[in-house]
């Protein structure tokens, strides 16, 4: 049976298996348990698999993930996003869309601390959206750029999709890190531009933020910034001794989890319950990305010892284009996968076949890490999937609809587009500030 047959079936298996409703890590493990045994025999095969998925757990920066999971869960509980929210409101000041904007702020700093997405949606679902709606912003205004913002998560470090794309792709997770700080930044911007231009040309979908603090002087608004100064202290320490060489993207990782309990203590909300709390999410949320990183692993590994690997790599390849267009037919493969798929199993399927190819045609593997990175934030916004969506659907008021929220964040799909288009046509947004640290 050729190589292709078998890659139908392999597509078809997945598909089918998913449409019962099994889940994606018991999916793909079953489906790479079947093509092994049915290649290589039941003893051999269950061998191979089990050889596979141990060389990707033994890999020591894998120890980052479950790391800055739990510094997210417990900055989460801390009450942090709160104060950080209510400190750039009052230094925002008076002007139309400052909640917006500072929204967005907001979720940047969120995500430099976390570096998983779906946490701070939820925070500032629970913290903006109400504001924003009481104010009178207009709905899908609202909607939209905590959907967009709150996934800047996936590319503004430490994000654990770089984390997990630098160990399918054995490029360095550092330049990961420091090639995607200008790209996420671009995105925010973009996202704030937007939100300035909508309410210049319709003043009616953002009223003025109108409280007596924001009023005051700029030098009696500085004593407000407490809010920012211990979310200030522990993004700069977790990306500080990164970029400085002084520890590994793991060690820092730690770094990040202890500064994350200082930080609850210091707030006086450090407590049994919440530190429970935190590690039980934890460990549901890590063990959901280990079962999807087995069965991802594990069929990619099959499937590239039967010679999928490199059927698929000389189809692209071969392909009669230009070599960025191969890396365009790239991206609109992660896309259509993102309809279905977890960021992750993309991740673990797509890149090892990926990677080697970007390689190939001359390209830096990291600068294509970023447009992988860019792509998976398109995924977390677009129907029918949308995991962002579904992050804010369960916290926001009962007569906003998923379909609602659906058409509130195609606008920022469309920004998020324009963002990778710029980094795919100028690479250097992404490489100049690695090139800094060589």
């Amino acid at each position: 049976m050729g190589i292709e047959i078998i890659t139908l079936l392999i597509v078809v298996a997945l598909l089918g298996l998913m449409a019962f409703g099994v889940p994606l890590g018991i999916t793909t493990l079953t489906v790479s348990l079947g093509t092994a045994i049915l290649y290589f025999g039941e003893r051999a095969g269950f061998f191979i698999v089990a050889a596979n998925v141990g060389e990707v757990l033994h890999k020591y920066e894998l120890i980052a993930v479950p790391f800055f999971v739990f510094m997210a869960n417990v900055l989460e509980r801390s009450g942090i996003a709160n104060s950080l929210f209510d400190s750039m409101a009052i230094m925002g000041g008076r002007f139309r869309g400052s909640v917006a904007v500072q929204t967005c702020v907001v979720a940047v700093v969120l995500a430099a601390m976390s570096g998983i997405m779906g946490g701070e949606i939820v925070m500032l679902g629970l913290i903006a959206l109400p504001q924003m709606l009481r104010l009178g912003y207009d709905r899908k205004l609202s909607i939209g750029i905590i959907c967009a913002a709150g996934a800047l998560a996936t590319l503004i470090p430490p994000s654990v999709v770089l984390i997990v794309y630098g160990l399918a792709a054995q490029v360095s997770i550092t330049k990961l890190f420091s090639a995607s700080v200008v790209p996420g930044l671009l995105l925010a911007s973009l996202y704030i531009g937007y939100i300035l231009l909508r309410v210049r040309l319709n003043p009616s979908l953002a009223p003025i933020y109108d409280i007596p603090e924001t009023g005051l002087p700029l030098l009696q608004r500085l004593k407000y910034l407490k809010g920012v100064i211990l979310p200030g202290i522990l993004i700069g320490a977790v990306l500080g001794v990164i970029y400085s060489g002084v520890a590994t993207v793991t060690e820092a990782a730690a770094v990040g989890a202890v500064g994350a309990v200082v930080v609850a203590a210091i707030r006086k909300e450090l407590s049994w319950v919440m530190m429970r709390d935190a590690m039980r999410q934890t460990v549901l949320t890590v063990g959901s990305i280990i079962w999807l990183v087995l069965g991802a692993v594990s069929l990619i590994g099959i499937y590239n010892r039967i010679g999928g690997g490199d059927f698929l790599r000389s189809l692209l390849t071969q392909l009669d284009i230009g070599p960025i267009w191969v890396i365009v037919v790239m991206m609109l493969i992660v896309m259509l996968l993102g309809t279905f798929l977890e960021w992750i199993a993309i991740i673990f399927i797509t890149v090892p076949i990926f990677a080697p190819v970007v390689v190939d045609l001359g390209f830096d593997p990291v600068w294509f890490g970023v447009l992988f990175a860019m792509n998976i934030q398109i995924y977390y916004l677009s129907p029918p999937f949308g995991p962002a969506c579904f992050f804010l659907k369960s916290v926001a008021p009962k007569d906003i609809a998923l379909q609602e929220i659906f058409a509130a964040v195609m606008p920022f799909i469309a920004l998020q587009a324009v963002g990778l288009l710029l980094v795919l046509l100028m690479p250097d947004l992404a490489l100049w500030l690695p090139s800094l640290f060589e």
